[in-house]
């Protein structure tokens, strides 16, 4: 299959990435932290690289250290021994992930359930492999300034299902909403998968970024879930260095097989230097798990307090932010400020050209939420962005004072 360089992730990566470097933009929109590699992470690098066999290639299937170091962090969270070996696969990036996943799994003409609004390169990957991707939406129910609020409608979800259907795409925490789905949404979503006898592939890359009392349950972690479902996470969210593109897949190995032959004749490995880093930073981050030093509480609590000084600068001007559950994401509500882009005429929607009013007018970068819908519910994006609190001090207050600079129309 041929995908076209209209999709919407080339669009995204392409237009908003490329229009906030032209406009030397402070870019909170995309998703990358642009604070420093945390200190015993970069003493990981140096000792990877001063070993000769972290230079070689490595293990096609995952780095050794690494996977045992995932399979000792992570079988206390799935409640079982992982087999290192064959229940692990490492990947260049959570992207090759999930790329492997579908392309493992998903024959030509099979569809794939996906809940959007969701990460754009789901669509591109199902068009490679000549699948079907059928969307459906979480709806506010509620008060809407709450991403806890934005909810699957189970009509919609259960008559989503068909003889063809092979697959479930679920992201939580979500991007872009910043929602986490809780043990009862995770339960209905697996008894659903269960009846219809379908594979769960769960985007789980900001599993360490949970605000306040909210928690992340790992859907292959609850009873019968775990022969269906695999479970990707990246060390690039994990970590806050996304350049290192350094992933990986759980699961049952009858799926995780499938994962690891695709990957081998893919990029074959992803970077030995830093599979072993990152193996590092896990065993160092378990050492001191415990105590005010790790890392894995620092992180949530810092972008916590960077989304609400995004929230309360937004609210300032009489924007409406959603608040998130958790992950690198908030959206904002525009349509208070009452602006008008029709006489733009750009054929776009208004998200859109709000963006690309704020990056060129306000030198503010963020990116439209309807870049993330089909076409068929992408008027439920409204009038919302996207912005990042995954950003350093000096990008978030950057941010913060050209926000409050921004005024309703009259």
């Amino acid at each position: 299959a041929v995908v076209s360089t209209q999709s919407g992730h080339y669009g995204r990566g392409a237009e908003f990435s490329g229009l906030a470097k032209e406009c030397n933009a402070t870019n909170i929109g995309q998703g990358f932290p642009d604070f420093p590699c945390p200190e015993f992470l970069q003493a990981e690098v140096s000792k990877a690289i001063a070993k000769p066999s972290a230079n070689w290639y490595t293990r096609t299937q995952g780095h050794p250290a690494l996977v045992q170091a995932l399979a000792t962090e992570f079988s206390p969270l799935f409640h079982r021994d992982i087999n290192p070996m064959t229940e692990i696969v490492t990947t260049v990036g959570a992207y090759e992930a999930i790329f492997c996943s579908i392309a493992a799994l998903v024959n030509e003409g099979e569809e794939v359930i996906v809940i959007e609004p969701h990460f754009d390169c789901y669509k591109d990957d199902m068009a490679i492999c000549g699948g079907k991707l059928v969307r459906v939406p979480l709806r506010c129910t509620g008060d809407a300034t709450l991403a806890k609020n934005w909810k699957l409608d189970p009509k919609e979800f259960e008559g989503a299902f068909s003889e063809r259907t092979k697959a479930v795409l679920l992201t939580t925490p979500h991007n872009p909403i910043g929602k986490i789905f809780t043990t009862d949404e995770l339960e209905y979503i697996g008894s659903v998968c269960a009846k219809h006898d379908v594979i769960i592939i769960s985007d789980e890359v900001y599993e360490r970024v949970v605000f306040g009392d909210n928690k992340h349950v790992r859907i292959g972690s609850l009873p019968g879930m775990w022969e269906r479902t695999i479970t990707i996470g990246s060390a690039g969210k994990t970590f806050s260095v996304t350049g290192w593109k350094i992933g990986w897949a759980i699961g049952p190995q009858h799926l995780i097989t499938q994962l690891q032959h695709v990957s081998s004749c893919t990029t074959f490995t992803a970077p030995t230097p830093l599979q072993e880093a990152v193996a590092g930073g896990f065993n160092h981050e378990r050492s001191i798990a415990h105590t005010e030093d790790a890392y894995f509480k620092w992180l949530p609590a810092k972008l916590e307090d960077n989304c609400r000084k995004l929230a309360e600068a937004f609210r300032s001007v009489g924007m409406i932010p959603v608040w998130p559950d958790g992950g690198y994401f908030m959206l904002v509500d525009t349509s208070p400020m009452g602006w008008d882009f029709t006489e733009v005429k750009s054929g776009r929607y208004y998200d859109v050209d709000c963006v690309k009013w704020l990056t060129r007018e306000f030198k503010l970068a963020t990116i439209p939420i309807s870049v993330f819908y089909g076409e068929a519910n992408r008027h439920l994006s409204a009038k919302y962005i996207r912005v990042c609190c995954a950003k350093s001090d000096e990008t978030i207050d950057k941010a913060c004072s050209i926000i409050s600079q921004l005024k309703k129309s009259k």
